[in-house]
Protein backbone atom coordinates (compact mmCIF):
# COMPACT_ATOMS: atom_id res chain seq x y z
CA UNK A 1 0.00 0.00 0.00
CA UNK A 2 1.19 3.71 -0.77
CA UNK A 3 3.01 5.60 1.47
CA UNK A 4 -0.10 7.94 2.48
CA UNK A 5 -2.12 5.39 3.72
CA UNK A 6 -3.08 7.32 6.90
CA UNK A 7 -4.62 9.83 4.38
CA UNK A 8 -6.20 7.09 2.47
CA UNK A 9 -7.56 5.16 5.07
CA UNK A 10 -8.65 8.52 6.70
CA UNK A 11 -10.81 9.79 3.38
CA UNK A 12 -12.34 6.55 3.48
CA UNK A 13 -13.66 6.29 6.88
CA UNK A 14 -14.58 10.16 6.96
CA UNK A 15 -16.61 8.63 3.28
CA UNK A 16 -18.63 6.19 5.56
CA UNK A 17 -18.79 8.37 8.35
CA UNK A 18 -19.99 11.65 6.80
CA UNK A 19 -21.61 12.70 10.00
CA UNK A 20 -18.46 12.59 11.97
CA UNK A 21 -15.61 15.44 12.34
CA UNK A 22 -11.69 15.38 13.01
CA UNK A 23 -11.44 11.79 11.57
CA UNK A 24 -7.70 10.60 11.53
CA UNK A 25 -5.42 7.90 12.11
CA UNK A 26 -3.34 7.13 14.99
CA UNK A 27 -1.27 4.64 13.65
CA UNK A 28 -0.53 2.24 11.24
CA UNK A 29 1.08 -1.34 10.99
CA UNK A 30 1.02 -4.38 8.60
CA UNK A 31 -0.11 -7.46 10.04
CA UNK A 32 2.41 -10.32 8.18
CA UNK A 33 1.62 -13.99 7.36
CA UNK A 34 -1.26 -13.58 5.38
CA UNK A 35 -0.46 -15.27 1.98
CA UNK A 36 -3.10 -13.92 -0.35
CA UNK A 37 -4.22 -10.45 0.58
CA UNK A 38 -3.09 -7.49 2.60
CA UNK A 39 -3.94 -7.11 5.86
CA UNK A 40 -3.57 -3.43 8.05
CA UNK A 41 -4.16 -3.00 11.64
CA UNK A 42 -5.18 0.92 11.72
CA UNK A 43 -6.22 3.03 14.97
CA UNK A 44 -8.58 5.76 14.16
CA UNK A 45 -10.17 7.98 16.01
CA UNK A 46 -13.23 11.13 15.01
CA UNK A 47 -15.88 13.06 16.88
CA UNK A 48 -19.22 11.85 17.02
CA UNK A 49 -21.29 14.92 18.53
CA UNK A 50 -19.76 15.72 21.74
CA UNK A 51 -18.20 12.21 21.87
CA UNK A 52 -14.57 11.21 21.05
CA UNK A 53 -13.98 8.06 19.68
CA UNK A 54 -10.73 5.89 19.32
CA UNK A 55 -11.24 2.63 17.80
CA UNK A 56 -9.29 -0.15 16.20
CA UNK A 57 -9.72 -1.12 12.69
CA UNK A 58 -8.70 -3.88 10.37
CA UNK A 59 -8.25 -3.42 6.87
CA UNK A 60 -8.27 -6.35 4.27
CA UNK A 61 -7.29 -5.55 0.82
CA UNK A 62 -6.32 -7.61 -2.24
CA UNK A 63 -2.98 -8.38 -3.04
CA UNK A 64 -1.18 -7.83 -5.91
CA UNK A 65 0.57 -11.24 -5.91
CA UNK A 66 -1.91 -13.53 -3.98
CA UNK A 67 -0.85 -17.28 -3.82
CA UNK A 68 -4.89 -18.18 -4.48
CA UNK A 69 -7.32 -16.21 -6.41
CA UNK A 70 -9.82 -15.54 -3.78
CA UNK A 71 -12.64 -12.40 -3.27
CA UNK A 72 -12.60 -9.41 -0.73
CA UNK A 73 -16.52 -9.84 -1.72
CA UNK A 74 -17.17 -13.58 -0.56
CA UNK A 75 -14.81 -13.40 2.98
CA UNK A 76 -16.88 -9.85 4.09
CA UNK A 77 -20.47 -11.54 3.43
CA UNK A 78 -18.71 -14.62 5.57
CA UNK A 79 -17.60 -12.35 8.18
CA UNK A 80 -20.80 -10.11 8.03
CA UNK A 81 -23.75 -13.23 8.22
CA UNK A 82 -21.51 -15.39 10.49
CA UNK A 83 -20.90 -12.66 13.28
CA UNK A 84 -24.90 -12.05 13.35
CA UNK A 85 -25.48 -15.70 14.31
CA UNK A 86 -23.36 -15.83 17.28
CA UNK A 87 -20.45 -17.09 15.99
CA UNK A 88 -16.98 -15.65 16.86
CA UNK A 89 -15.65 -13.63 14.20
CA UNK A 90 -15.23 -10.14 13.81
CA UNK A 91 -17.26 -7.52 13.20
CA UNK A 92 -17.68 -6.68 9.28
CA UNK A 93 -18.05 -2.95 9.20
CA UNK A 94 -17.80 -1.66 5.24
CA UNK A 95 -17.11 -4.02 1.78
CA UNK A 96 -15.14 -1.88 -0.69
CA UNK A 97 -14.66 -2.40 -4.12
CA UNK A 98 -14.33 0.56 -5.83
CA UNK A 99 -10.40 1.49 -6.55
CA UNK A 100 -10.33 5.00 -5.99
CA UNK A 101 -9.61 4.36 -2.18
CA UNK A 102 -6.91 2.22 -1.92
CA UNK A 103 -6.21 0.90 -5.49
CA UNK A 104 -7.45 -2.81 -4.92
CA UNK A 105 -10.93 -4.24 -3.29
CA UNK A 106 -10.81 -4.09 0.57
CA UNK A 107 -13.36 -4.50 3.23
CA UNK A 108 -12.81 -3.01 7.09
CA UNK A 109 -13.70 -5.15 10.32
CA UNK A 110 -13.54 -4.67 13.89
CA UNK A 111 -9.95 -5.08 15.91
CA UNK A 112 -10.07 -7.71 18.29
CA UNK A 113 -7.87 -6.24 20.92
CA UNK A 114 -6.20 -8.17 23.83
CA UNK A 115 -6.02 -11.50 22.57
CA UNK A 116 -3.15 -13.61 20.60
CA UNK A 117 -2.83 -15.32 17.50
CA UNK A 118 -0.83 -19.08 18.00
CA UNK A 119 1.88 -20.19 15.10
CA UNK A 120 -0.22 -22.52 12.75
CA UNK A 121 3.80 -24.32 12.01
CA UNK A 122 5.78 -23.87 15.36
CA UNK A 123 6.29 -27.43 16.95
CA UNK A 124 5.98 -25.34 20.61
CA UNK A 125 3.08 -25.44 22.67
CA UNK A 126 1.47 -22.41 22.27
CA UNK A 127 -1.65 -22.57 24.81
CA UNK A 128 -0.12 -24.09 27.52
CA UNK A 129 -2.33 -24.57 30.65
CA UNK A 130 -5.40 -23.48 28.64
CA UNK A 131 -4.67 -25.77 25.88
CA UNK A 132 -7.53 -28.83 26.00
CA UNK A 133 -10.04 -25.52 27.06
CA UNK A 134 -9.41 -24.23 23.53
CA UNK A 135 -9.45 -27.71 21.76
CA UNK A 136 -13.30 -27.86 23.15
CA UNK A 137 -13.86 -24.26 22.02
CA UNK A 138 -12.04 -25.23 18.50
CA UNK A 139 -13.84 -28.26 17.33
CA UNK A 140 -17.30 -27.01 18.97
CA UNK A 141 -17.04 -23.92 16.67
CA UNK A 142 -16.50 -26.12 13.87
CA UNK A 143 -19.33 -28.25 15.05
CA UNK A 144 -21.55 -25.31 15.07
CA UNK A 145 -20.78 -24.18 11.95
CA UNK A 146 -21.34 -27.81 10.03
CA UNK A 147 -24.63 -27.35 12.12
CA UNK A 148 -25.69 -24.27 9.73
CA UNK A 149 -28.16 -24.85 6.88
CA UNK A 150 -26.56 -23.03 4.37
CA UNK A 151 -29.71 -21.56 2.90
CA UNK A 152 -30.79 -20.25 6.16
CA UNK A 153 -27.70 -17.88 5.71
CA UNK A 154 -28.58 -16.23 2.09
CA UNK A 155 -26.25 -13.53 2.63
CA UNK A 156 -23.15 -15.91 2.27
CA UNK A 157 -25.15 -18.48 0.52
CA UNK A 158 -26.18 -16.64 -2.05
CA UNK A 159 -22.34 -15.32 -3.10
CA UNK A 160 -21.10 -19.12 -3.18
CA UNK A 161 -20.91 -21.30 -6.05
CA UNK A 162 -23.52 -23.86 -6.07
CA UNK A 163 -22.67 -27.41 -6.28
CA UNK A 164 -24.46 -30.74 -6.22
CA UNK A 165 -23.06 -33.18 -3.10
CA UNK A 166 -22.10 -35.56 -5.08
CA UNK A 167 -19.51 -33.32 -6.94
CA UNK A 168 -18.08 -32.12 -4.17
CA UNK A 169 -14.61 -34.01 -4.15
CA UNK A 170 -14.23 -33.51 -7.93
CA UNK A 171 -14.70 -29.52 -7.24
CA UNK A 172 -12.41 -29.45 -4.90
CA UNK A 173 -9.71 -31.78 -6.58
CA UNK A 174 -9.58 -30.42 -9.82
CA UNK A 175 -9.18 -26.77 -8.31
CA UNK A 176 -6.41 -27.83 -6.63
CA UNK A 177 -4.50 -30.15 -9.08
CA UNK A 178 -5.42 -26.76 -11.78
CA UNK A 179 -3.17 -24.35 -9.08
CA UNK A 180 -0.74 -27.20 -8.82
CA UNK A 181 -0.26 -27.29 -12.90
CA UNK A 182 -0.27 -23.55 -12.97
CA UNK A 183 2.67 -22.85 -10.41
CA UNK A 184 5.15 -25.69 -10.11
CA UNK A 185 8.19 -25.24 -11.90
CA UNK A 186 9.10 -29.00 -11.90
CA UNK A 187 7.25 -32.64 -12.03
CA UNK A 188 5.11 -33.36 -8.67
CA UNK A 189 5.56 -37.21 -9.19
CA UNK A 190 4.41 -37.49 -5.62
CA UNK A 191 1.60 -35.52 -5.91
CA UNK A 192 0.66 -37.20 -8.94
CA UNK A 193 0.34 -40.48 -7.59
CA UNK A 194 -1.95 -38.65 -4.40
CA UNK A 195 -4.14 -37.24 -7.12
CA UNK A 196 -4.77 -40.56 -8.88
CA UNK A 197 -5.68 -42.14 -5.81
CA UNK A 198 -8.09 -39.52 -4.68
CA UNK A 199 -9.69 -40.02 -8.16
CA UNK A 200 -9.49 -44.18 -7.99
CA UNK A 201 -10.64 -43.52 -4.53
CA UNK A 202 -13.71 -41.10 -4.19
CA UNK A 203 -15.64 -40.56 -1.11
CA UNK A 204 -19.51 -40.77 -0.54
CA UNK A 205 -21.15 -37.97 -1.12
CA UNK A 206 -21.10 -35.40 2.09
CA UNK A 207 -23.63 -36.43 5.11
CA UNK A 208 -24.78 -32.66 4.65
CA UNK A 209 -23.75 -29.96 2.45
CA UNK A 210 -22.08 -27.14 4.79
CA UNK A 211 -20.40 -24.12 4.89
CA UNK A 212 -16.63 -25.02 4.64
CA UNK A 213 -14.18 -22.15 6.08
CA UNK A 214 -11.16 -23.75 3.59
CA UNK A 215 -8.25 -23.30 6.37
CA UNK A 216 -9.96 -24.08 9.95
CA UNK A 217 -6.55 -24.43 11.58
CA UNK A 218 -4.38 -23.62 14.62
CA UNK A 219 -3.11 -20.25 13.64
CA UNK A 220 -5.91 -18.55 12.07
CA UNK A 221 -7.67 -18.00 15.22
CA UNK A 222 -7.34 -15.26 18.33
CA UNK A 223 -7.55 -16.38 21.57
CA UNK A 224 -7.52 -14.32 25.44
CA UNK A 225 -5.05 -15.15 28.53
CA UNK A 226 -7.99 -17.00 30.01
CA UNK A 227 -8.11 -19.24 27.18
CA UNK A 228 -11.21 -18.41 25.37
CA UNK A 229 -11.42 -18.03 21.78
CA UNK A 230 -12.46 -14.91 20.47
CA UNK A 231 -12.20 -14.74 16.62
CA UNK A 232 -11.74 -17.09 13.76
CA UNK A 233 -10.25 -15.69 11.25
CA UNK A 234 -9.81 -15.47 7.46
CA UNK A 235 -12.58 -17.15 5.84
CA UNK A 236 -11.62 -16.14 2.08
CA UNK A 237 -11.88 -19.78 1.16
CA UNK A 238 -15.06 -20.48 2.08
CA UNK A 239 -16.95 -22.85 0.08
CA UNK A 240 -20.10 -25.10 0.02
CA UNK A 241 -19.40 -28.93 0.77
CA UNK A 242 -18.21 -31.58 2.46
CA UNK A 243 -17.48 -30.56 6.52
CA UNK A 244 -15.34 -33.52 6.70
CA UNK A 245 -12.47 -31.50 4.43
CA UNK A 246 -12.43 -28.92 7.39
CA UNK A 247 -11.84 -31.61 10.26
CA UNK A 248 -9.48 -33.10 8.11
CA UNK A 249 -7.46 -29.98 7.50
CA UNK A 250 -7.70 -28.58 11.24
CA UNK A 251 -6.27 -32.36 12.36
CA UNK A 252 -3.66 -32.49 9.83
CA UNK A 253 -0.40 -33.27 10.82
CA UNK A 254 1.61 -30.06 9.71
CA UNK A 255 -0.13 -28.26 12.90
CA UNK A 256 0.53 -30.93 15.52
CA UNK A 257 2.33 -30.30 18.41
CA UNK A 258 5.88 -32.28 19.69
CA UNK A 259 3.50 -34.26 21.98
CA UNK A 260 1.37 -35.31 19.12
CA UNK A 261 -2.02 -33.03 19.84
CA UNK A 262 -3.56 -32.09 16.84
CA UNK A 263 -2.86 -28.03 16.24
CA UNK A 264 -1.12 -27.93 19.44
CA UNK A 265 -4.79 -28.64 21.68
CA UNK A 266 -5.86 -32.01 22.11
CA UNK A 267 -5.53 -35.57 20.59
CA UNK A 268 -6.98 -36.89 17.17
CA UNK A 269 -9.71 -39.24 19.36
CA UNK A 270 -10.92 -35.96 21.97
CA UNK A 271 -11.01 -33.44 18.70
CA UNK A 272 -13.57 -36.04 16.61
CA UNK A 273 -15.22 -36.44 19.92
CA UNK A 274 -15.79 -32.84 20.32
CA UNK A 275 -16.63 -32.41 16.62
CA UNK A 276 -19.22 -35.42 16.46
CA UNK A 277 -21.16 -33.67 19.79
CA UNK A 278 -21.27 -30.42 18.53
CA UNK A 279 -21.96 -31.21 14.84
CA UNK A 280 -24.64 -33.87 15.40
CA UNK A 281 -22.30 -35.66 13.18
CA UNK A 282 -20.98 -39.32 12.82
CA UNK A 283 -17.22 -39.17 11.05
CA UNK A 284 -16.98 -41.98 8.36
CA UNK A 285 -13.32 -43.26 8.89
CA UNK A 286 -12.93 -44.08 5.15
CA UNK A 287 -14.05 -40.39 3.82
CA UNK A 288 -12.07 -38.77 6.54
CA UNK A 289 -8.94 -40.91 5.10
CA UNK A 290 -9.90 -39.59 1.66
CA UNK A 291 -10.05 -35.84 2.82
CA UNK A 292 -6.86 -36.09 5.00
CA UNK A 293 -4.74 -37.28 1.87
CA UNK A 294 -6.85 -34.21 -0.68
CA UNK A 295 -5.58 -32.10 2.59
CA UNK A 296 -1.90 -32.78 2.02
CA UNK A 297 -2.42 -32.29 -1.68
CA UNK A 298 -4.13 -29.23 -0.92
CA UNK A 299 -1.91 -27.88 1.25
CA UNK A 300 1.35 -28.75 -1.30
CA UNK A 301 -0.33 -26.73 -3.98
CA UNK A 302 -0.51 -23.18 -1.49
CA UNK A 303 3.18 -24.19 -0.36
CA UNK A 304 3.79 -24.56 -4.50
CA UNK A 305 2.18 -20.91 -5.24
CA UNK A 306 3.83 -19.42 -2.64
CA UNK A 307 7.47 -20.25 -3.68
CA UNK A 308 5.76 -19.11 -7.27
CA UNK A 309 5.05 -16.29 -6.24
CA UNK A 310 8.33 -15.33 -4.46
CA UNK A 311 10.35 -16.71 -7.17
CA UNK A 312 9.15 -14.44 -9.64
CA UNK A 313 9.17 -11.46 -7.02
CA UNK A 314 5.29 -10.83 -7.30
CA UNK A 315 5.28 -10.67 -3.72
CA UNK A 316 8.54 -10.75 -1.35
CA UNK A 317 6.91 -11.02 2.28
CA UNK A 318 9.29 -13.75 4.07
CA UNK A 319 6.23 -15.61 4.97
CA UNK A 320 6.27 -16.98 1.24
CA UNK A 321 9.34 -18.66 1.72
CA UNK A 322 8.75 -21.30 4.59
CA UNK A 323 5.81 -22.76 3.71
CA UNK A 324 7.20 -23.35 0.11
CA UNK A 325 10.40 -24.87 2.06
CA UNK A 326 9.71 -26.72 5.39
CA UNK A 327 5.40 -27.61 4.81
CA UNK A 328 6.44 -28.64 1.28
CA UNK A 329 8.53 -31.27 2.65
CA UNK A 330 6.11 -32.03 5.33
CA UNK A 331 3.25 -32.77 2.99
CA UNK A 332 4.99 -34.41 0.44
CA UNK A 333 6.55 -37.21 2.93
CA UNK A 334 3.02 -37.09 4.07
CA UNK A 335 1.57 -38.32 0.63
CA UNK A 336 3.82 -41.05 0.69
CA UNK A 337 3.76 -42.80 4.06
CA UNK A 338 -0.06 -42.31 3.07
CA UNK A 339 0.35 -44.34 -0.20
CA UNK A 340 2.44 -46.64 1.17
CA UNK A 341 -0.39 -47.52 4.20
CA UNK A 342 -2.44 -47.95 1.62
CA UNK A 343 -0.50 -50.36 -0.30
CA UNK A 344 0.65 -52.42 2.95
CA UNK A 345 -3.51 -52.83 3.74
CA UNK A 346 -3.63 -53.72 0.13
CA UNK A 347 -1.13 -56.28 0.42
CA UNK A 348 -2.28 -57.64 3.60
CA UNK A 349 -6.17 -58.04 2.18
CA UNK A 350 -4.66 -60.03 -0.83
Amino acid sequence: MTEDIAGRCAAYLKYRMPEAEDVGIASVGRIFGGASCETYRVRAFWTDGETKVERGLIFRRDSAGGIIETERKVEFHAYHALHGLGLPVPEALYLEEDPQWLERPFFVMEEIEGCTVASAISPALEFGENAAKIGEQFFSILGRLCRLTPESVPELHNCLEPVNPQDVWRRELDYWEKEIDKDSPTPQPVIKAGIRWLRNNPPPPPQKLCFVHGDYRSGNFMFNPQGEIKAILDWELVHLGDPLEDLAWATDPLWEGVDGTVGKMVMLAKAVEIWERASGLKLDPAAFKWWRLFNHIKGMAIWISAGAEYAAKRNLDPIMVVPAWWAGDRHERLIIQFLLDRNQEKGAQA
